[in-house]
């Protein structure tokens, strides 16, 4: 009677417990939505020319619904607001939520606390075609369009060439992948740093540095929406996958034990991972960090279940990414800051305190 009464106790702390947790992911969720939902007219106002609220929305309003009909604003104020930052601002949400939840995929795929996007070599192989472009002119005549094509494919290359590679000899395990992206980005990198030193063109040298470290300064409507496409549809595919995802991420046996093939899963993320970064990257060149602080702070957030880690990682992502562009556009104004150096100065001292984290609860 005492030992029923026992297991009946436990089966309520247990239930109890479940239901404070997804308590607390509702709130979670709903409060990073709102702040998503302030953070991006708030965004579009901030730069070097100063756009009030009230205007941002009246300008956003006109062009989506048609009201108001009267204008009250000038030509320019339209430009910046509708041209320039809202794909700009847009682009930016999708690219940090994108980059969370490759992060948070990409971590549970190898078991590594240190996996991000550069781990697979995208960025390496999208910075190594996209140099090759604006250096040597391959595509040149095609626009700006040329340049986020070839990144793309630069990426999906890399993607590729990690996947066979990692399957060498084997099964493709955690560790054989995290060596065969380190190893392919190591020489895509040396190939971007050659093709620089080949050239004797200093502004498309600098041209390449920028793109490297990342930037939203080539956003368009249409690469807003594209891209917003890619990450919408890499989340759906990974939150089909969270179960196994959870399994993954204790072992490999825990995984078989519940009837999920470690291999087949790995690549299939991998395929997926690599296609969504590719994107990213061919819109903002290579950004770092992202992918790495965001999925380890949403864990403090709300656990490492991947059905609600997923969507609280992509929200925190976009919501990261937009402030650091807006610093990008206003700390040095009228220049513009490359990305990837504002999210490095955050995310080192967020990876120096999740270091020591780790080694307190150890």
């Amino acid at each position: 009677m005492t030992a029923a009464h026992d297991d009946l106790h436990d089966d309520l702390d247990d239930d109890l417990e479940h239901d404070q947790r997804r308590r607390r992911a509702v709130l979670w969720i709903g409060g990073l939505l709102a702040a998503l939902v302030v953070t991006l007219p708030v965004a579009i106002g901030l730069g070097p020319v100063a756009i009030p609220l009230d205007t941002v929305a009246q300008v956003v309003s006109r062009n989506v619904f048609g009201v108001p009909v009267e204008v009250t604003w000038s030509p320019a104020q339209e430009s910046i607001v509708w041209l320039l930052r809202v794909p700009r601002v847009l682009l930016g949400a999708a690219v940090g939520a994108g980059l969370a939840i490759a992060g948070v995929a990409l971590q549970a795929l190898t078991r590594n606390i240190l996996a991000e996007p550069y781990l697979l070599g995208v960025t390496s192989g999208a910075s190594t075609l996209a140099a090759a472009s604006i250096l040597f002119g391959f595509g040149a005549g095609i626009g700006s369009s040329s340049l986020a094509g070839s990144a793309f494919l630069g990426a999906l290359a890399a993607g590729v060439g990690v996947f066979l590679l990692a399957r060498v000899g084997g099964q493709m395990t955690s560790t054989r992948l995290v060596l065969a992206g380190v190893s392919v980005g190591y020489v895509l990198h040396a190939m971007t740093s050659f093709l620089i030193f080949a050239s004797d063109d200093p502004d498309a040298g600098r041209s390449v540095l920028f793109w490297t470290l990342g930037s939203l300064t080539m956003a368009t409507g249409q690469s807003a929406l594209v891209t917003w496409a890619v990450v919408l549809a890499t989340v759906t595919l990974l939150l089909v996958w969270a179960r196994h995802l959870d399994a993954l991420a204790i072992g490999d046996s825990t995984a078989q034990a519940l009837g999920v093939s470690p291999t087949r899963l790995r690549a299939a993320v991998m395929v997926v991972v690599a296609l969504c970064v590719g994107a990213l990257v061919a819109a903002s060149g290579g950004i770092g960090f992202v992918g790495l602080i965001i999925p380890h702070v949403a864990r403090m957030c709300v656990g490492t279940g991947h059905r609600l880690l997923l969507p609280v990682a992509a929200l925190l992502g976009a919501i990261f990414l937009v402030w650091a562009d807006v610093l990008a556009r206003i700390v040095l104004a009228p220049q513009e800051l490359p990305l990837g150096i504002l999210t490095a100065i955050a995310g080192a001292p967020l990876l120096f305190l999740l270091v020591r984290r780790l080694n307190s609860t150890r």
